[in-house]
């Protein structure tokens, strides 16, 4: 309850302190790219039902329909340019406050994903993982909030690497989240991934969650 009380209250108090900023990006995506300013894609959420997320539009239209309908990369030609800079600063990610308000996202909890994602996870971790609701931040969008740079690096195929060292991780890091959640954990996570966004470290990661899983393949 004190997580739901929460989560709208403050979506709405951030809803309306970004309105200058909402309103500002959405003209510049009004005369730029293709002329659209939001864009909702479904995805797999709470109880595994699928529900529509709401992004700043950053990649072409059609462009889920081209390339890699997965992930992208860095320097993905499907992305236009004002997109660029919406996801790295992940600006792109401020219109999912109306998925926190309508109910279908918290702002802590497992990341949504496409269908073909959520089919990429073990079946034990499909079980569980959206037991909750799908967050805006979790563990895994910190440990991996540059992924698309990761993928354009890797010496493997961007697939392969992704579904080896990216999303079998990131499953066991929601589903420990899950196992240990608390509220103040929540206002923890909430805090690291804006501290994060300036700061490439994921040893804060187990400063703050010491006993957090561990793995070998490290970003940093």
């Amino acid at each position: 309850m004190i997580k739901t009380i929460f989560d709208f209250s403050f979506a709405i108090v951030l809803l309306f302190t970004t309105l200058p900023v909402i309103v500002i990006i959405g003209i510049i995506l009004l005369f730029t790219g293709d002329n659209e300013i939001f864009y909702k894609q479904k995805r797999v959420g709470y109880n595994n039902q699928n529900f529509y997320i709401f992004k700043f539009a950053t990649m072409y239209k059609n462009s889920e329909y081209l390339g890699n309908k997965d992930f992208t990369i860095r320097g993905d030609l499907r992305i236009t340019p004002i997109g660029r800079i919406l996801r790295i600063t992940k600006i792109n990610e401020i219109p999912q406050l109306i998925n926190v308000i309508n109910g279908t996202m918290s702002f802590v909890g497992p990341r949504p994903l496409l269908l073909n994602g959520y089919n990429g996870y073990p079946e034990s971790v499909k079980k569980e993982i959206y037991n909750i609701k799908p967050g805006i931040t979790s563990l895994g969008s910190i440990y991996f909030r540059d992924e698309e740079l990761l993928l354009t690096k890797s010496k493997l195929d961007p697939k392969a690497f992704y579904k080896k060292n990216i999303l079998l991780f990131k499953g066991e890091l929601e589903i420990w989240y899950q196992k240990n959640r608390s509220f103040i954990m929540d206002i923890k996570i909430i805090l690291l991934t804006l501290i994060l966004l300036f700061k490439k470290e994921n040893k804060l990661l187990y400063k703050y969650f010491p006993n957090m899983p561990k793995t070998s393949f490290d970003i940093n």
